[in-house]
């Protein structure tokens, strides 16, 4: 008996009208340790065959007699060939009467991967039949690895899209699960200890089951990977694993699959069930450590990314003054309102300023170009700037000019928006400078709202134009102006005038105060903001 077909145990389709020449054969084979399913006709294999392939059980070879009664083996073999999912079954034509050369061409060309002249010895019928599956699987093997290789790459495209750590976890884990074809866990291990993780979504939603186990997962992958370099394998028992990860309310064996970024400091690891593959099936491991390096080199500038983002929003909160904290400002009523963007965004140098000055109050709302630690830099030297200038200074052209020599010096390859507002409380005077900012918007006690009619060019351009005198107006003690950023009202694909009429529609409709007009706008327009949003009203008080 042949020890090897005995352990892969094929399945052998013999399609023989002779029933002689069938048995002949079936037992050879069952000699051989093969199962042996025998048909008289091609119609008798065809019926077969669709049935296994509704079962998902296709034989693991196919021996077609050349001369059946109702269609040539050659005529079946190629009927087979042509639908994809008999394609890959192996056949072997034989014959005792058609063994010329151009019969042996004519089985090869139909697609037949061998041909038997019989009678034939017992030891080359197993052997072609063995060469024959041999040959099948590898191809299927290869063929199973390419497209195993193809969705691999689709998902680390995927991977690398990622704009945080969160949808970089839920990428790695939705892929490692197709991967797999089980449920998976990614975790990706900030160096400050945050943990990030998501599971694949072919289960019920997955969360932490309380401060303890998150603080296991944590510990349990410092350990496993301190001192470690490259993709690193491991297995955890279902007793140190904290229980619900991949199915709720049981323990599972965790299979790890680790890696480092490349500096070292930010471990990333992909949690699945362990599970033993079945023979013949592949193994998952060596294209999860792919996706695991893959993960772990676009994890690195997001980290980096979150580090400059912290610094920055700590800038922001520092420097520019809080609602509670802002000066005395006799005889003007100003509130505030600053909302920064949403975590799936960049940085913003988004402001506002509230000042005195000798001969009344200096507001100013705006923006510097671009999403960075350096905008926000920038944006803390402009407030800055203007504070020192406004002691001796009030002409907000003045100012604005002198801002924009200050970019132009020592930051030449910024631009900034900014508009500055300068009221007099005695007599409602008021002189505003734009530069390439939303104009404020005066709102009315009648109930009308209108923006003020002041423009320029933005801030850096190093155009070498005078700056136009302020524009003037002067505010009754029940009118409101208001003076925000773009990321109030910026939407892609919407042109800014119309979202402006909308900002002053809704403006002109708002109830009556300050706060209120500011709640209000913020309410209607500032839901989860792409941008950073400053806002600044005032009103004579």
């Amino acid at each position: 008996m042949d020890g090897n077909a005995n352990r892969t145990r094929t399945t052998v389709l013999i399609v023989d009208d002779v029933p002689a020449s069938r048995y002949a054969l079936g037992a050879v084979l069952r000699r051989a340790g093969h199962r042996v399913v025998p048909v008289a006709s091609a119609s008798e294999a065809l019926v077969e065959l669709d049935v296994r392939l509704r079962a998902g059980s296709l034989p693991d070879v196919a021996l077609i007699d050349v001369g059946l009664p109702d269609m040539s083996g050659f005529e079946l073999c190629r009927l087979l060939k042509a639908q994809p999912p008999m394609s890959t079954l192996p056949v072997v034509h034989f014959s005792a009467a058609a063994v010329a050369p151009a019969d042996r061409c004519e089985g090869l060309e139909s697609g037949g991967e061998a041909y038997l002249t019989v009678p034939a010895e017992p030891e080359e019928i197993r052997a072609v039949v063995r060469a024959a599956v041999r040959a099948a699987r590898t191809r299927s093997g290869a063929e199973t690895l390419v497209r195993r290789l193809t969705l691999l790459s689709g998902i680390i495209v995927t991977v690398q899209a990622a704009r945080n750590l969160t949808e970089l976890a839920d990428a790695s884990a939705e892929g490692a699960a197709r991967l797999t074809g089980g449920p998976a866990v990614v975790f990706v291990l900030g160096p400050d200890g945050e943990l990030y993780y998501s599971t694949s979504k072919g289960r019920s939603a997955f969360a932490v089951p309380d401060s303890h186990a998150q603080e296991a997962v944590v510990r349990l992958i410092g350990q496993i990977s301190k001192g470690r370099t490259g993709v690193f394998r491991t297995v955890v028992p279902a007793h140190l694993w904290p229980m619900g990860f991949f199915r709720p309310g049981v323990r599972d064996d965790a299979r790890l699959v680790l890696t480092l970024t490349q500096d070292g400091r930010a471990p990333v690891c992909f949690a699945t069930p362990l599970r033993i593959p079945r023979p013949g099936e592949p193994d998952d491991a060596e294209l999860v450590g792919r996706l695991a390096q893959a993960t772990a080199l676009a994890a690195e500038p997001l980290l980096m990314y979150q580090v400059e983002r912290h610094v920055a929003l700590t800038l922001q909160h520092s420097f520019l003054p809080q609602p509670h904290r802002l000066p005395d400002l006799a005889g003007v009523d100003v509130v505030v309102r600053y909302v920064p963007a949403s975590r799936q965004t960049e940085i913003g140098g988004d402001f506002y300023a509230a000042l005195r000055t000798d001969d009344g109050v200096l507001t100013a709302v705006g923006d510097v170009v671009g999403h960075s630690l350096e905008a926000a830099t920038v944006m803390v030297e402009m407030r800055h700037a203007l504070r020192a200038h406004c002691v001796e200074e009030s002409d907000p052209a003045v100012l604005a000019d002198r801002l924009d020599r200050m970019l132009q010096r020592y930051h030449p390859e910024v631009t900034a928006t900014v508009c500055l507002v300068h009221v007099d409380p005695a007599t409602g005077r008021t002189r505003i400078a734009n530069a390439g900012h939303i104009p404020p918007l005066i709102v009315r006690d009648s109930g009308n709202a209108e923006y003020a009619k002041a423009a320029g060019p933005l801030l850096g351009l190093g155009l070498g134009l005078p700056r136009q005198p302020p524009v003037e107006l002067f505010l009754d003690p029940t009118d409101r102006l208001l003076m925000v950023t773009d990321g109030l009202i910026e939407t892609r694909g919407v042109d800014l005038a119309v979202s402006m009429e909308e900002l002053r529609t809704a403006a002109a409709e708002a109830p009556p105060g300050v706060s209120a007009l500011c709640d209000t706008l913020l309410e209607r327009f500032g839901g989860a903001p792409d941008d950073d949003i400053a806002m600044l009203a005032l009103r004579l008080g």
